[in-house]
């Protein structure tokens, strides 16, 4: 998702988004561990995600 998409949301979806991309995170983890991992380019996107949604966070709290 882009950075726009998250600034909309609230803090308490941005958080549920947040836990929910750990765990999909967590869990291609354990694929790319057991050589099942299809879509590498995925760990890469959820990792960018999860950035983006700590740093807006950051920015909401902040103000």
């Amino acid at each position: 998702m882009k950075a726009a998409d998250f600034r909309v949301k609230t803090i308490d979806e941005l958080k549920a988004d947040l836990a929910r991309l750990k765990k999909e995170q967590f869990n291609l983890r354990f694929q790319a561990a057991a050589g099942q991992l299809e879509n590498t380019a995925r760990v890469r996107q959820v990792r960018r995600d999860i950035a983006r949604i700590k740093t807006i966070l950051r920015e909401k709290t902040a103000a």
